[in-house]
């Protein structure tokens, strides 16, 4: 069960680009990074469009911990794993939300390879 609120996950979905920080050792955060965020169900997902030595992607998975802010809303979260059977939702979202930015840079954050790098934002 999620816990966003319905405003929450309307908000966040609904910008086109979301900011994402990890927490350092000592609990400072991180510069945030710009990425795209999708719906599926009741949660908010992030993949990293350069697979898993990306830099935010490291850390976000070293720390577990951060806070993301889109659409208005700042929150602290913690980072999960996505279960396999949401991963075709989760293409299907951003095929739908950015397939206007065109086929070469969408197919960067779904398909296969993509499923190895996704982040569920779990709200704290």
């Amino acid at each position: 069960m999620s816990d966003w609120t319905p405003e929450e996950l309307a908000n966040v979905a609904d910008a086109t680009e979301l900011e994402l920080t990890s927490t350092r050792p000592d609990g400072t955060f991180r510069p945030y990074t710009t990425m795209w965020v999708v719906r599926a169900g009741d949660d908010l997902y992030v993949r990293s469009a350069y697979g898993a030595n990306n830099g935010w992607y490291v850390r976000a998975r070293v720390s577990g911990r951060g806070r993301i802010r889109a659409g208005g809303v700042e929150r602290d979260v913690t980072f999960a794993e996505a279960s396999d059977d949401i991963q075709a939702d989760i293409d299907s979202a951003y095929w739908s939300k950015y397939e206007r930015y065109g086929r070469e840079i969408v197919e960067t954050v779904t398909g296969p390879a993509a499923k190895a790098v996704t982040i569920r934002l779990v709200p704290r």
